[in-house]
């Protein structure tokens, strides 16, 4: 694809979004019908589960939707439906999101071999929500009369956009004080035996001796976390590098919003006693609700100050500049 084309995006990422979801609807039929294949077996490994299925009808409806929204381009509720795919492509590509914690095996020892085939599928799930979200652009944009390129002038940042920031590094505090009380010889919430938080089995020597010292691997990880968001929302930020930040923001929102979501429902469910194994042996309901659940929180905000940051930082395309008396902007 050259540069030209990709430069003119808006022409033709629905046509992108219809063939990727045909294609991928396609494989998960193939994959029910004939048994797992190309990485799509999620709950089962026997010919026909509903996994597959259930994947192939929900990618084919995509497909459908892909195929009505540039005959409707007045369709206020076509966009809405159109990030409804993107998020369950996310969905689908939720493993992939993770991927970059394949570099901390550094860190650890015993860890389950990667699928190679599942992680290229959801790598595609991925690629799959960026050509819906450039659909869903487009399609929006072309309905607001603005420039479909870059969406006209960047809109004021919003006031409350500080306090998204203090938000994402807040719903972090009791994830990162917990994990350092534990490896400061504390144990809050811990009903086993050993270190809490840092399984032998798993954890590399280097990651030990750090836990051993106070360190807490995951709690710095958090603290790293808590910076970026920090930088989405600060003037600081503005001095480090936008599409680093961006995908950094991006991906961090996609994967921890719905890993906190799952947590919190676990640990809720623990708690009322409605069920009886934990997401996590040997932590109390509370931890997995409240400490580890801030993951949730913490990628809602993410995502919020990530997309404040990106429109505060937009600039206008070369088409726009063109027009200087125009503003094609909401």
């Amino acid at each position: 694809m050259t540069v030209m084309s990709m430069k003119n995006w808006p022409a033709w990422a629905g046509r992108a979004a219809l063939a990727w979801s045909l294609l991928y609807a396609a494989g998960a039929a193939l994959a029910a019908a004939t048994g797992p294949a190309f990485g799509y077996a999620l709950l089962g490994k026997g010919t026909g589960t509903g996994a597959e299925t259930a994947t192939a009808g929900l990618y084919a409806a995509a497909a459908v939707l892909a195929y009505v929204m540039p005959r409707r381009p007045a369709g206020r509720w076509l966009p809405v439906a159109a990030w409804g795919v993107v998020g369950l492509c996310l969905s689908s590509g939720f493993g992939f999101l993770l991927a970059p914690m394949h570099l901390l095996f550094f860190l650890s020892r015993n860890q389950p071999p990667v699928d190679w085939a599942a992680l290229a599928n959801q790598g595609v799930a991925v690629l799959g929500a960026v050509l819906w979200a450039c659909a869903a652009l487009a399609h929006r944009r072309h309905r607001l009369g603005t420039c479909p390129h870059c969406g006209g002038r960047a809109p004021a940042v919003p006031a409350d956009a500080r306090r998204t920031g203090l938000v994402a590094v807040a719903a972090l505090v009791p994830y990162t004080t917990l994990k350092t009380a534990w490896a400061l010889g504390l144990t809050p919430g811990y009903t086993g035996t050993g270190r809490p938080g840092a399984d032998p089995t798993y954890t590399s020597d280097l990651g030990l001796w750090l836990y051993d010292h106070g360190v807490d691997v995951t709690a710095v990880l958090a603290l790293v976390g808590m910076s970026l968001a920090l930088a989405l929302t600060r003037p600081w930020g503005r001095r480090l590098p936008r599409p680093v930040l961006l995908a950094l923001g991006w991906a961090g929102a996609g994967a921890l919003a719905p890993f906190g979501l799952f947590l919190v429902v676990i640990g809720l469910l623990t708690w009322a006693g409605l069920i009886t194994t934990a997401a996590i042996p040997d932590h109390a309901p509370w931890v997995v609700a409240v400490a580890y659940g801030g993951f949730c929180l913490f990628g809602l905000a993410l995502g919020r100050a990530t997309r404040l940051y990106q429109r505060a930082t937009r600039k206008n395309c070369a088409r726009c500049r063109a027009r200087p008396g125009e503003n094609p902007g909401r």
